[in-house]
């Protein structure tokens, strides 16, 4: 990211004489100087280093002295084994995007213009230091122009590893019809194809993209055919911030989100004057969201300028799998779902899917969907209390990520998917077997998850096995609650902190099925001081997947369940019931189950064909209500400050109630998410305590949290995560957390 030029600059300006270099432990500089001079200089590289860097450590000392007759960049150094942070990939610069479309610029309209300040990073590193010759960029020679830009301290290309040009250009490639073209520079062909109906497979920075016309509702009807994606949202590419301020709303929190240099799918929500003819109900169906980015590099940008429309730019696999990554992979699997795919000869290391994020209106609180190109792998907080050990946590199943500790640096892995999926459990090992050959990590300790038929789970146990190093199993919800308290520096407080900790499905220390959970973290020590009132935990994976199962788990003990006997077959009434009645079941305390089972009786939402599928159509039902109604309108559920002794079966008992007298489904939505903040403040108060921290997919929940933040900030102090997501994948990071604050 230009740090070395910087340095050199800055050397050069300030008459110093040494050198800098780029080792595998970090940046290195050596100058004559007397200790004025030193800390004029140390003073403004904290204040003027390059915007994308991030400095975790400087230090100055004074050392035996040298002559140097000038100021020199040395060659990177791989001597020792790495300790370096891993830079994530960014979106194309400023700079970039002006030379692009110049026409005398010798890159004008080149598909892969970078320098220093953009282009792929982590996706293309095969070994540490990052040095061309340790990425996929190795192959590409650079010609006399371009190596007099690389070898020039004072351009802007100095030193940038994936410089190249029309000259010596990574090149396209067309597969169509069975047969590939190769040095194929013909992009109108690309948008006249998208304005034909076409689905095109397009290689990216972290793999291939799925994409076609977000206009056309027949296109994107074929695509989820073939993606076997019926239901689930697809993200959109707009060619610019204009065109897309006219069909969302968007506040400056998210256009600058939009527009950094991470250049995330970012949540928005649509707007009542829409202009552009976006086939919503395809794109989009039954949620008032879409998930839109930016075109993030020069190939997308030049296609979208041709193109002036927004085009779906969905994952390329086919439902639930990894994104697919490797050309000949993409030509045997996505010519089943494109009619067109087009490669390019710069090679992928890891595949990487989009990053998502969204924000709450109320204090612009940030919610990270997924953690992956742009936001992974490092993570820094010079706050944290680190071991020199070197420690590997597994994390969970769903959403899965690993976090690896090697000396004293934290790497998260990007979204890895739900290794219940052969394909995921293979892109788990190769991109951990890459982390193990980036930085020779001698490991000493594994931390699992306490569910034994966890994929991540069994590996963690094999991997300590074959080391011979011990293994460790952290509850999950406690793992979520670590999470959020080491991204927040609370670990080390002393005061009680009361954890929300609120997911669909982990497996808890009594053996039965957590998820809706109130912890109290004091003087090292956690309690679970709290719970969602359990129910019958009954068909395994069969109840995530069906809301109704949830309604009549919840509901069986009512008087009202006849409310829902029409959901169920008489075969499959007779058999649940019976399965009610055995008193060995499973329980359960999910509030993500909670969740779908109010679904289920009020939207009637029996069946998802994606995870969280209910949940987010009760969030959307509820914003319909609050988008025109204020909320002090609407009291919940609950009064005053007394809980009913069994608070899933009272709601569900008055959701029925309200259903009955003919209460609007928007309505009843809107009060069960302000009796769920009125319950967690009504816990807090319980538990005397001013701290509280929030962990769990159900905090993903837009208006959950704005809900929360309305009725709980003027007496709490409120802890949210920050940049990793409370979903799962923040589980690998929180064991960590655990053991490095709870096991030493």
């Amino acid at each position: 990211m230009g740090f070395r030029p910087f340095i050199y600059k800055l050397a050069s300006e300030l008459k110093l004489k040494g050198r800098v270099n780029n080792t595998a432990n970090g940046v290195h500089i050596e100058f004559n100087s007397d200790k004025n001079l030193a800390s004029l200089f140390v003073k403004r590289i904290e204040e003027e280093a390059p915007k994308l860097s991030v400095i975790t450590q400087l230090d100055i000392v004074e050392v035996r002295y040298k002559n140097y007759s000038e100021f020199k960049i040395i060659h990177s150094s791989s001597n020792e084994d790495a300790s370096l942070l891993l830079t994530p990939d960014f979106a194309m610069c400023l700079d970039c995007k002006e030379e692009l479309a110049k026409e005398k610029n010798k890159r004008y309209h080149y598909p892969f213009i970078t320098c220093t300040n953009c282009g792929p990073r982590y996706s293309i590193i095969k070994t540490l230091p990052y040095d061309r010759e340790t990425t996929t960029m190795e192959p590409f020679k650079m010609c006399p122009s371009c190596k007099k830009e690389y070898d020039n301290p004072l351009d802007r290309r100095y030193y940038s590893q994936t410089n190249s040009c029309p000259n010596c250009a990574i090149e396209l490639a067309l597969f169509e019809k069975e047969k590939l073209t190769e040095n194929f520079n013909n992009l109108d062909y690309i948008v006249e194809q998208w304005g034909k109906g076409k689905i095109i497979a397009i290689k990216g920075i972290g793999g291939y993209l799925l994409t076609c016309d977000a206009t056309n509702p027949k296109v994107i009807k074929r695509l989820r055919k073939l993606k076997n994606r019926p239901t689930k949202p697809f993200a959109l590419l707009y060619h610019n911030i204009n065109e897309l301020s006219e069909d969302v709303e968007m506040d400056v929190r998210e256009k600058l989100e939009l527009e950094n240099s991470k250049a995330p799918i970012v949540l928005l929500n649509i707007s009542q004057d829409i202009i552009t003819p976006l086939a919503i109900d395809e794109i989009t169906p039954n949620l008032n969201q879409i998930g839109v980015m930016m075109p993030y590099t020069p190939l997308y940008k030049l296609l979208l300028s041709k193109f002036k429309k927004p085009i779906i730019a969905t994952s390329g696999n086919a439902s639930n799998s990894t994104i697919i990554y490797e050309d000949k992979k993409a030509i045997d699997e996505l010519s089943k779902i494109a009619d067109i795919i087009l490669l390019n000869n710069r090679e992928i290391v890891i595949p990487q899917d989009d990053s998502v994020v969204k924000f709450s209106s109320i204090k612009s609180q940030k919610i990270i969907i997924r953690r992956s190109r742009g936001l992974a792998p490092s993570y820094i907080n010079p706050k944290l209390k680190l071991s020199k050990k070197t420690i590997l946590s597994t994390g969970a199943m769903l959403k899965s990520t690993f976090t690896l500790l090697n000396k004293e640096n934290i790497y998260i892995s990007q979204y890895l998917g739900n290794t219940d999926n052969y394909e995921t459990e293979l892109n788990y090992k190769n991109t951990l077997s890459h982390f193990k050959h980036l930085f020779k990590p001698k490991l000493e300790v594994v931390l699992v998850d306490k569910h034994p038929n966890y994929f991540a789970s069994i590996y963690g146990k094999e991997i300590a096995e074959n080391n011979n190093i011990p293994v460790i199993e952290i509850q999950h919800h406690k793992a979520h609650f670590y999470a959020v308290m080491g991204e927040n520096n609370l670990l080390s407080s002393s005061e009680k902190v009361l954890g929300v900790i609120w997911d669909g499905t982990g497996l808890g220390d009594d053996g039965n099925i957590w998820g809706g959970e109130f912890f109290v973290y004091h003087n090292n020590k956690v309690d679970r001081v709290h719970h969602l009132d359990e129910f019958d935990f009954i068909l395994g994976d069969k109840m995530p997947k069906e809301p109704r199962i949830s309604a009549l788990a919840i509901a069986s003990s009512i008087s009202e369940i006849n409310f829902i006997k029409n959901k169920f077959s008489e075969t499959e009434w007779k058999i649940y019931q019976k399965l009610l009645q055995n008193t060995t079941s499973l329980k359960s305390s999910s509030i993500g189950r909670f969740f779908d089972a109010v679904a289920s009786i009020v939207l009637g939402i029996d069946k998802q064909s994606y995870e969280g599928e209910a949940a987010m159509q009760l969030e959307n039902s509820a914003y319909r209500y609050f988008k025109t109604n204020n909320v002090t309108t609407i009291h919940s559920y609950i009064e005053d400050e007394i809980l009913p002794s069994n608070f899933t079966t009272f709601i569900i008992k008055n959701i029925i109630q309200d259903i009955e007298k003919g209460n609007k489904k928007d309505f009843i939505a809107a009060k069960f998410h302000i009796t769920l903040a009125h319950y967690i403040s009504i816990i807090a108060k319980k538990q005397d305590v001013k701290k509280v921290a929030f962990s769990g997919g159900v905090f993903q929940n837009q208006w959950l949290v704005e809900l929360v933040l309305l009725f709980m900030n003027d007496d709490f102090d409120l802890y949210f995560h920050k940049e990793l997501s409370p979903n799962d994948e923040c589980v690998s990071f929180g064991q960590l957390m655990y053991y490095l604050y709870n096991e030493e």
